[in-house]
């Protein structure tokens, strides 16, 4: 039985070809001895026997016609783009990458976001620009109020960190969710209270069609006046029109954002130059493969021995 490495990558181009290299050495030295496809099945035959496909956001299309197919592994955390693929096999096992080296970065950049806005870093770098040499307040961590949007395992992981270094931390998710001693909120209203009282709020939702477009004027709206707002999600969570517009208004006192509806980032967005907007080029947290590889082999190894699977996704939920 054979594995499908399959990705959106490039395969025509140096860099496509280098990135596929890298997880294939990646996986080969956690999973030795094994049968690995790298292009589209030559065949039948060869279709027939691939069993496992480890995906990287594939070409739509990719994973039909694999009848011995049995596992679908992710190696990116959000599938949302693979749940767009209308010929994704509905009855084979997805399951979606949670992996501790891409955990721990973005904690820390979640925590790098939240201290420069607590401590006013980002107002001096902009004072230096223009020669201004002007104390911001200092602030206790636990009079400053962060919420952390998304309590799944990134979420939570963000939550705990923050607490961990004094923050008043909420923890806001869809349904009631067990918090570990983090103040938690859900639904609606715990939404509108979370959103009025936060000093930071940052997003760490899953993309689903209840998400899409989350932060539009009206969610800006019901933000505390001045609060900062921290997009280490989707892109397509942000109604991007509506966050300028909060922006420009002051409802919005700054923006970190590492992700975008369009990426890269087109060079006259005014993202860039906005002077309340810090931009990152999508790397808060990259999935590492040295790492990742040992989540996929675990997975391997579980569907192999029939013992269950980790990190399953539910397809209907879409995460």
């Amino acid at each position: 039985m054979a594995i499908f490495l399959c990705g959106g990558w490039a395969l025509d181009q140096p860099e496509g070809r280098a990135e596929q290299q890298r997880w294939l050495q990646a996986l080969q030295q956690v999973l030795p001895g094994e049968d690995w496809v790298l292009q589209k099945p030559d065949g039948p035959a060869q279709a027939a026997a691939i069993e496992i496909a480890v995906v990287a956001n594939p070409p739509p299309g990719s994973l039909q016609g694999l009848p011995r197919l049995a596992l679908i592994q992710s190696l990116w955390a959000g599938v949302d783009r693979l749940l767009q693929d209308l010929t994704l096999p509905h009855d084979v096992p997805l399951c979606r990458m949670v992996d501790p080296a891409m955990n721990e970065a973005m904690v820390q950049t979640a925590l790098w976001a939240t201290l420069a806005q607590h401590r006013g870093f980002f107002r001096c770098q902009q004072q230096q620009r223009t020669a201004q040499w002007r104390q911001p307040a200092q602030l206790r961590a636990g009079e400053w109020q962060v919420l952390v949007l998304g309590q799944g395992e990134l979420g939570g992981r963000v939550a705990r960190a923050l607490a961990g270094l004094g923050y008043a931390v909420a923890g806001w998710s869809r349904r009631p969710r067990a918090g570990e001693g983090l103040r938690t909120l859900h639904g609606a209203a715990g939404l509108a209270q979370g959103l009025a009282t936060a000093d930071t709020v940052i997003n760490l939702l899953p993309l689903t069609e209840e998400t899409r477009g989350f932060f539009d004027a009206a969610r800006f709206a019901a933000f505390k006046r001045g609060a900062a707002f921290v997009n280490l999600a989707r892109g397509a969570h942000v109604d991007e029109p509506a966050l300028l517009a909060a922006l420009d208004a002051g409802q919005i006192g700054h923006a970190m954002l590492d992700v975008f509806r369009e990426e890269p980032l087109p060079a006259p967005h005014p993202f860039w130059s906005h002077p309340q907007v810090t931009v990152l080029p999508h790397t808060a947290a990259q999935t590492d493969p040295r790492s990742a590889a040992e989540v996929v082999a675990a997975n391997v190894r579980a569907l192999r021995s029939g013992a269950a699977l980790q990190h399953g996704v539910l397809r209907s939920q879409g995460y």
